[in-house]
């Protein structure tokens, strides 16, 4: 279930929720962020290689090639079972910004992708079908949880990937982690 949760900057409790697909995207327009739902052209197995995921979402992949110029484009999977899940989520829960716009699908799970615009930060719940964009320059950060289970398509208009400037905020301490958001919903 995709979730988005709009609060004032340093008022995480007091959000406005967004639940149906329509709304997240039409919020999330409004700040420039795309935010869609891909099906695979066919099913694959979990355990599948990178070029056969690759292959599943050749259609959507092409489309925001052709639209945006992506250069380069993986898969990245994230288990309770990486070692060094700890390291990668600290680095991916401080605020930082890329000048790359970023882009993941999530093939498999769950992801919080927080989105700090002017006054105001959009906790987006990411789950397995969602695709969303960071503009370039916008502060964010990223939980994967705990104990990730994710598999995401990245595409990066650089051929360098992933590379992040930290602001060393520390504004996402105060926020709802991907864990504590999951427990809420149940």
């Amino acid at each position: 279930m995709s979730l988005l949760t709009i609060s004032p900057e340093h008022q995480p409790d007091q959000g406005l929720r967004y639940a149906e697909f329509a709304d997240i995207s039409a919020q999330l327009q409004a700040i420039g962020v795309v935010f869609e739902r891909w099906e695979a052209s066919y099913q694959f197995a979990a355990d599948a290689d990178q070029a056969t995921v690759l292959a599943a979402y050749a259609e959507p992949i092409a489309r925001l090639q052709n639209q945006y110029g992506f250069r380069s484009v993986d898969v990245i999977s994230l288990t309770a079972a990486h070692p060094d899940k700890v390291a990668l989520r600290q680095k991916f829960l401080a605020e930082h910004t890329h000048d790359d716009f970023e882009v993941r699908f999530f093939v498999e799970g769950c992801g919080l992708f927080y989105l700090h615009v002017g006054d105001k930060v959009y906790s987006v719940l990411c789950c397995q079908g969602d695709l969303i964009s960071v503009p370039a320059h916008t502060r964010h950060w990223f939980d994967l949880g705990a104990e990730p289970q994710l598999k995401a398509i990245r595409l990066f208009t650089t051929p360098d990937g992933w590379v992040a400037t930290f602001t060393g905020s520390d504004i996402g301490a105060g926020y709802p982690t991907l864990d504590q958001t999951l427990a809420g919903l149940s």
